[in-house]
């Protein structure tokens, strides 16, 4: 049973970006002859005119029908929102594609290519590590953050689920790729800052494979002590953990940032916009991870301390717990 809806949600993900990239497709087919006869009146001429000049729009446009609209309903007849997941870690990667090849492009080619091979770099490692934690299943859960919003919100979640989910999906990856989007449409010579960019990319790149692989490693110890019957290990606290509490979270954050300095040096500075928006959102989501922590009595008394010892975002050497030299000194 299981193994028959692995295989179901797998090419259910396969097909559903195909109206997408077949209409983007027929796009690049047809749109010389719109521009070329520009006052033709059929409905397709205009549109493919109006796909043309307005790049940013088509893609609005697309996320909007295919991913919110298609993907919504898909949750709905499913009743588990689990796809936006793994498709976050590829929806930066078509849309950089898209960007490169819309016919109003233009960049320097080796800022491209670095930057689509970061980009690929990037999918690559959230993906395995999307798919590792999940136990290579497709659509075996959905985020934890949607069950509890579902169970909020009870009979209204079928719509709210529509905006939470997958509109504010679209604010938060569009605007966090507008510098894919600058990429693809300044030609200037490369410069040092595309040097640091690169640098800040690839740092966030190896910080979070390394977090996450040290996440999954005390995971399935804990699950190994748990199936021995043995007491779990209430909180990591070595390897890179050991200097922040979020460190793939610190990961996550660089590769964005470096992006926003790749479109900063090309004079679109404020294209960080999306990049701080969602820093401020995940701090939001490091308040109720860490909620959810405290709520589990096994683990509270030991995250706690942990909290007190330990930086949030930023690596840092650690702290002496207030109370914690004082209790020692009773002791002796």
């Amino acid at each position: 049973m299981a193994s028959s809806r692995n295989v179901k949600n797998a090419v259910i993900a396969f097909l559903v970006p195909l109206p997408s990239i077949f209409f983007y497709l027929s796009f690049l087919n047809h749109y010389g002859s719109a521009i070329a006869t520009g006052a033709d009146p059929s409905f397709w001429s205009t549109l493919w005119a109006w796909c043309y000049h307005h790049p940013l729009l088509l893609a609005n446009a697309l996320f909007f029908l295919n991913v919110n609209v298609l993907f919504w309903v898909i949750g709905q007849i499913q009743s588990s929102h689990w796809m936006i997941d793994p498709y976050w870690t590829v929806i930066p990667v078509m849309l950089v594609h898209y960007y490169a090849t819309h016919p109003l492009a233009k960049y320097d080619w080796w800022r491209s290519r670095i930057v689509i091979f970061l980009t690929w770099v990037w999918s690559i490692r959230l993906t395995h590590n999307y798919f590792r934690r999940e136990r290579w299943q497709w659509g075996a859960r959905e985020d934890w953050r949607f069950t509890e919003m579902s169970q909020q919100y009870g009979k209204q979640w079928w719509w709210i689920s529509f905006f939470a989910v997958y509109v504010s999906q679209q604010m938060f990856l569009i605007g966090l790729s507008l510098p894919l989007y600058v990429v693809h449409s300044v030609n200037q010579p490369l410069s040092i800052w595309d040097l640091v960019a690169i640098v800040v990319c690839l740092c966030g790149i190896v910080i979070a494979y390394f977090a996450d692989t040290q996440l999954y490693d005390f995971m399935s110890r804990n699950n190994k002590l748990k199936g021995l019957g043995k007491p779990l290990v209430p909180v990591l606290d070595n390897g890179l953990w050991y200097y922040c509490r979020h460190p793939n979270y610190l990961g996550e954050q660089l590769w964005w940032w470096g992006l926003v300095v790749f479109a900063w040096s090309l004079g679109y500075g404020w294209t960080l916009i999306g990049a701080l928006v969602n820093t401020m959102c995940l701090a939001y989501v490091t308040k109720l991870v860490e909620d959810r922590m405290l709520k589990q009595e096994s683990r509270a008394q030991a995250f706690r301390l942990y909290q007190r010892t330990t930086s949030v975002w930023i690596p840092w050497f650690k702290s002496s717990p207030s109370g914690v030299n004082s209790q020692k000194n009773k002791n002796a």
